[in-house]
């Protein structure tokens, strides 16, 4: 019977040291979200922090690698590979317009009732009255590039 790939079984490449306490701690505080109770909660408000700590972790090895140039391709492959970055949302990051996107349901139009982006990508100059408006995918106050 052949051996079945899990991730995480490969050896990192070099420069994971440096980056290595980061994401264990976000991987840390990703354990504690998830056994946080959530009585009492919406079911989607249940998933925010999750969402927070994903984005948090994706965007870190993203600053790492485009703008401080501090690991390499390799590395960065690698993390993507491994699951420590979502390779989908740092594609749209490196966009015009997509530069502050919280996560890839507020872009999908199919997810929203009027076939639209999400109310979180609408610049906060162009809503009524200047509100603070919350998106339901993720708990994002605004993520439009022009904010």
């Amino acid at each position: 019977m052949p051996k079945v790939r899990t991730l995480k079984s490969q050896k990192p490449p070099e420069g994971w040291e440096s980056i290595e306490e980061t994401l264990e701690e976000l991987n840390q505080k990703m354990r504690e979200v998830e056994r946080d109770p959530h009585e009492g909660k919406r079911r989607c408000e249940a998933l925010w922090p999750i969402l927070r700590i994903h984005h948090q972790k994706s965007r870190y090895i993203y600053e790492q690698y485009y703008k401080k140039k501090e690991i390499s391709k390799e590395l960065f492959d690698w993390c993507c590979r491994e699951g420590y970055a979502d390779q989908n949302l740092i594609s749209k990051w490196k966009k015009s317009g997509f530069e502050r996107l919280c996560c890839l349901r507020c872009v999908q139009s199919s997810g929203t009732n009027f076939g639209t982006a999400c109310i979180c990508r609408v610049p906060r100059k162009d809503l009524e009255d200047g509100k603070s408006v919350e998106c339901v995918n993720c708990g994002c106050r605004g993520c439009a590039s022009t904010d």
